[in-house]
C-alpha cells in the first residue's frame, strides 16, 4: 500500500509539502490562482506519475525479455476538450507520446506500445476505481 502526506501551512501560500516514503517535495499552484510556482503543480504530478510508471513498465517489461531498450522519454499534456458523450460538458484529455532509443524491431515496438497502457497508473486513471474521503476538525 502506497501511502503520500501532502500537508499545508498558510504561511506557505498555496505551497504544499509532500512526503512519499523516504522523500520529500513541494507543490505549488500557479501565479494565475495565487501560488509561488515553488513546485509542480497537481495536474503536472498526475502527468509525472503517469510519465513515469509508464516508462518503468517498459523498462522492467523489456529487461525480463532481455531486449535492448536503453531510454524511454515520455511526453504528456493534458488538455480540456468537448466530453463527446456528454454534450456541453468538458472533460480531460491526456496525450502521451513515448520515444525509445535501442536495438528493437517493430514486433517489439509495437509489443511496447501495447505494455504502455498496462502501467499501473495508467489502470488507476482508467479503470474503475473508488476514492473514500474521511474529514476531521483539528481544532
Amino acid at each position: 500500500m502506497s501511502q503520500v502526506l501532502v500537508s499545508s501551512n498558510a504561511a506557505k501560500g498555496m505551497q504544499h509539502d509532500i512526503s512519499a516514503g523516504n522523500h520529500k517535495f513541494v507543490s505549488d499552484a500557479g501565479s494565475d490562482i495565487g501560488g509561488n510556482e515553488t513546485g509542480p503543480n497537481p495536474h503536472e504530478l498526475l502527468l509525472a506519475a503517469l510519465g513515469s510508471c509508464t516508462s518503468m513498465t517498459l523498462k522492467v517489461f523489456a529487461q525480463r525479455r532481455g531486449w535492448q531498450l536503453d531510454e524511454v522519454i515520455v511526453k504528456l499534456t493534458e488538455e480540456s476538450v468537448d466530453d463527446p458523450k456528454n454534450p456541453g460538458k468538458k472533460m480531460s484529455k491526456i496525450s502521451r507520446s513515448i520515444e525509445v532509443k535501442g536495438d528493437l524491431n517493430d514486433e517489439q515496438l509495437n509489443t511496447l506500445k501495447t505494455i504502455a497502457d498496462k502501467c499501473p497508473i495508467h489502470k488507476i486513471l482508467t479503470e474503475s476505481k473508488q476514492i473514500v474521503t474521511n474529514l476531521e476538525s483539528l481544532n
